[in-house]
Formats: structure tokens, C-alpha cells, sequence
């Protein structure tokens, strides 16, 4: 295993900076976008998510959130059905008397997301137009907005990248006297949040700030003396509508395991001046804490080959974690969109003959995959099942959204999900 690098300093002089990368543009196996607002919706405790689409939008999201029917959640269907397909029916009345009846059962609502799909979009029914509209009805009390959740052209997670997106243009303006600030940038888990809280205040790193914020009335100033890590690598539109702002984006790797963690953090030190001997001060017990927690998943992963098929855009940082903290072979690194400047940290950590796959043509993808006949397959769920049947192990992408996987304290469940398959393997083969 490479020595891991704790600070910039300690980074490896070359890793896959100029990656050899197979485009791919043919058949895709992933969720929509609308799968985003399971998770959005916990982290923004006032905002409502109100899906303008068709009943499999509506089972879809039911069924990824496993909420019960007595339940609250903040999400819901506005259903477009036959009548208005058919002309019958305004459906910006329709969509007018809906968001009406809602916030009249919902007062506690202060931010309404208007959630385009498949179906709203087909038909060219405008959204953006639409939520001006409810604006001028129910502001100031509640702020409608609208981002697309269509999985036409996009991978899931990107639906979480244009709902940020969607809140960068309201966010306010910092004062013109602001002092440095720093963003956070993606949706974290409340104890991920709240450890890393802890850590920049040690470093003297502050004020700090997240998007999205846990209530819509802490929606954080946005200027030039922003400045902003990004917690996914996903979040490319927002990342750019955050720089059109006058916000400075600190790339960095992402904070997934003991070296990711440390070097996103050392790249807010390094923009605040901190002293090193400080930085390695506050870290080193994180860090050890996460070795050790690594140590009992290192053996079974060690040397184990991985297939990453693309689904999350989560897989070239993961890839880097598994590599560098695990131990594991790299087959195939596929990921929907490789965006080079956010991941250029990562590339760099790379081994230099790794082999990309960008976009998917899932048949030949599956080709390659059952002739590497790796240890272990990343993929989604359409896919897990069948390669099972084959006597493949699996690990669902999605899994790996859905859980607190950031930080010094997460590395070692982020080991643990992917040394359970390989464990659950071998007890089927006994």
C-alpha cells in the first residue's frame, strides 16, 4: 500500500494525471434524478419537494424512501394524468389549486421545490414559468423554486446538483466588508456535518457554512470572499454557479477515508494560513482513529479486484480510497461523467495504468466485466441481481449515497460496505 499523504505537501510527484478514458454512449442502467429528494429532503427541515410527474414518479420515490403511509413526509406527486394529457384540463390551474391545497394542510412550509420528470418535461410543461408564477402568490411566506429530477439524460445524483443549483441564485449577497468565509458544499449526514464543524473550528477555520443549510432561513451569503470545498463530486453545475457568484472553489480530493479527509481539510488550512504543525496537531488523532478502523477490513480487501460500473459518479474517489487506504486492484473505473477539473486531485492519486470508462454501453461494459471475473462488482441495482445469479459479488451503488460515508470517523464503515459482499460470498461458498 502507497504511503498516504496527509497534507499537499506529501503528495505523490505523478499518479494518472493524463488518464486514457473509453467514451461510451449507448445503453444505461441508472436511477433518475428524482431519487435525490430522499435524502434532500432530511437535510432541508423546512422545504417541501413536490414532484410534477406520473404515478411511477410517485412509486418511485414511495419506494426509495420506504416511508409509510401514515407518515409526513415532505415530498408528494402532483400527478399529470390522462385528462391532462388529453388537453382536458390547464394544468398550470390544476398545478396552482395543488400547491394551494398543500400549503394550506402544510403551513410549516417555507421553501416548495417545483421537481420536474420525464413526463413534465416531454410534454414541455414550463416549470420555471410556473414557480414565478406561485412567487407572486405565496412570497414572502414561502419561496417556490424549480429544478429538473429527469433521468432522460442524467444520473441520479446529478438531481441533487440541480436543486443546489436551483438555490444559488437566491442565496444573499455576503456585505461588502465580509471576512473570508468558508462553503461546504453537498448534502452530509448531521453527525458528518457537526465532526467536521469541530475540526475547522480547531484549525481556526470560519465562519462555516452549508448547502444546503438545515432551514431555508439559513440560506448563506454567497460573494467573492466565499470560499468553497465540495463535500460530492457530483455537484458540477453548482460548483459553477457558485464561481459565477464570485465564490473561489478549493479543490481538493474528496473527504472519503484517512488521506481524502485530511487533504480536503488541509486545503481550507491552506487557504486560511494555517500553521502546519497546527494542522497535523488537530488530524493525527483522526487519522489514527481511522487506520486502526481500517486495519480489520484491510486484510479481506487487500489485493481483491473491483469493477466499478457507472451509476453514482461517486467512483473515482472511492476507487483512489480503495486503492490507496485498501489495498484493492482496479479493473475498471466507469463513472457517468469524469469531470477533470474537480477530480483532478484524485486522478493524481491514481495508479497511473488505471483504466476509465466514461458514460456506459452497458452490454459491452458487461463483457468486459465478466471476462475480468473481478472479486467484487460496484454497480446498480438492475444490474446486481442478475450478476449474482452469475456468482458475482455485488455492492449496490446507491448504498453508497444513501449512508454516512465522509470523514475520519465513517473510513471504517466505508471499508466494512464493501468487505460485507466479499464476506457474504464466502459463506454462501462454504
Amino acid at each position: 500500500m502507497p504511503e498516504l499523504a496527509a497534507t499537499s505537501a506529501d503528495l505523490p510527484v505523478a499518479g494518472c494525471v493524463e488518464p486514457k478514458v473509453l467514451r461510451e454512449r449507448g445503453q444505461r442502467e441508472v436511477f433518475c434524478g428524482l431519487t435525490g429528494i430522499v435524502w434532500l429532503h432530511r437535510q432541508i427541515q423546512d422545504a417541501f419537494f413536490l414532484v410534477v410527474g406520473s404515478r411511477t414518479c410517485a412509486h418511485l420515490i414511495q419506494s426509495a424512501a420506504g416511508v409509510m403511509i401514515f407518515a409526513e413526509p415532505r415530498f408528494a406527486t402532483a400527478i399529470i394524468d390522462e385528462r391532462d394529457l388529453a388537453g382536458l384540463a390547464d394544468m398550470n390551474a390544476e398545478l396552482d389549486r395543488v400547491v394551494g391545497r398543500l400549503l394550506e394542510r402544510r403551513p410549516d412550509i417555507r421553501l416548495l421545490f417545483l421537481v420536474g420528470s420525464c413526463p413534465s418535461e416531454v410534454i414541455k410543461l414550463d416549470l420555471s414559468r410556473a414557480a414565478e408564477r406561485l412567487n407572486g402568490i405565496h412570497a414572502p411566506g414561502v419561496r417556490v423554486l424549480n429544478y429538473s429530477g429527469s433521468g432522460i439524460e442524467t444520473t441520479f445524483t446529478q438531481g441533487e446538483d440541480t436543486c443546489l443549483a436551483s438555490l444559488v441564485p437566491v442565496l444573499p449577497q455576503e456585505p461588502q466588508d465580509a471576512e473570508p468565509s468558508l462553503l461546504v458544499v453537498g448534502t452530509l449526514a448531521d453527525v458528518v456535518q457537526d465532526q467536521f464543524i469541530r475540526l475547522f473550528d480547531q484549525l481556526g477555520i470560519g465562519p462555516v457554512r452549508f448547502l444546503p443549510p438545515r432551514r431555508s432561513t439559513e440560506l448563506p451569503p454567497v460573494g467573492p470572499q466565499t470560499r468553497f470545498l465540495l463535500a460530492q463530486p457530483f455537484l458540477a453545475e453548482t460548483g459553477r454557479a457558485l464561481e459565477e457568484r464570485g465564490a473561489q472553489h478549493l479543490v481538493a480530493p474528496f473527504p472519503f477515508g484517512a488521506e481524502g479527509t485530511a487533504l480536503w481539510l488541509h486545503a481550507a488550512a491552506e487557504a486560511w494560513g494555517t500553521d502546519e504543525a497546527l494542522f497535523r496537531s488537530v488530524t493525527a488523532a483522526g487519522r489514527e482513529r481511522a487506520g486502526r478502523a481500517l486495519e480489520k477490513h484491510r486484510a479481506e480487501l487487500a489485493d481483491k479486484q473491483i469493477f466499478f460500473f457507472p451509476d453514482s459518479q461517486l467512483e473515482v474517489p472511492l476507487a483512489r480510497f480503495l486503492s490507496r487506504e485498501c489495498g484493492m486492484r482496479l479493473v475498471e473505473v466507469g463513472t457517468p461523467y469524469l469531470h477533470r477539473r474537480h477530480l483532478a486531485s484524485e486522478l493524481g492519486l491514481l495508479p497511473s495504468d488505471t483504466a476509465f470508462s466514461e458514460g456506459q454501453d452497458v452490454e459491452k461494459q458487461l463483457d468486459r466485466c465478466r471476462a475480468a471475473a473481478p472479486d467484487l462488482i460496484v454497480c446498480g441495482l438492475g444490474l446486481a441481481n442478475p450478476l449474482e445469479a452469475e456468482g458475482f459479488a455485488t455492492k449496490w451503488a446507491i448504498e453508497l449515497v444513501f449512508t454516512p460515508i465522509h470523514g475520519f470517523e465513517q473510513a471504517g464503515d466505508l471499508a466494512e460496505l464493501f468487505a460485507r459482499p466479499l464476506r457474504r460470498r464466502d459463506r454462501i461458498a462454504v
